[in-house]
């Protein structure tokens, strides 16, 4: 049986091969929504091209987690960012593509990528 010092040591390394951080300390936050229609309609390559897009612009201080079910499955995947004090932004029905461009310009340049966002994906 694993200590409990052990089993932490093996999830801190696990989190960071994988590039998700849950740091209440960060700056911008990503939180992909994972509940089982959102993995269905394709969450797990848009959590993983977030983390890999975070890592190529060797972005600092930017939290990547998951969470469950958040109600919107016809707008799946969901993912909200938080950039500082902020309202958040709620993007949805997105891909790596999209992930890719969120990352460059929101995160990156501050400018929200307003066709990808819930009020506009439903126009």
């Amino acid at each position: 049986m694993k200590s409990l010092e052990e089993l932490r040591a093996i999830k801190a390394a696990a989190q960071s091969r994988l590039g998700i951080r849950n740091d209440d300390a960060a700056a911008v936050k990503v939180v992909v929504s994972m509940g089982t229609c959102g993995i269905a309609a394709g969450a797990r390559p848009v959590l993983n091209a977030f983390t890999e897009e975070i890592a190529k612009h060797n972005l600092q201080n930017v939290a990547v987690s998951q969470t469950g079910c958040t109600g919107h499955c016809p707008d799946e995947p969901v993912v909200d960012v938080y950039v500082g004090n902020a309202e958040k932004v709620t993007y949805v029905k997105m891909t790596p593509e999209k992930a890719a461009r969120v990352v460059a310009e929101h995160i990156v340049n501050g400018s929200v990528v307003t066709e990808y966002t819930a009020g506009a994906a439903t126009k």
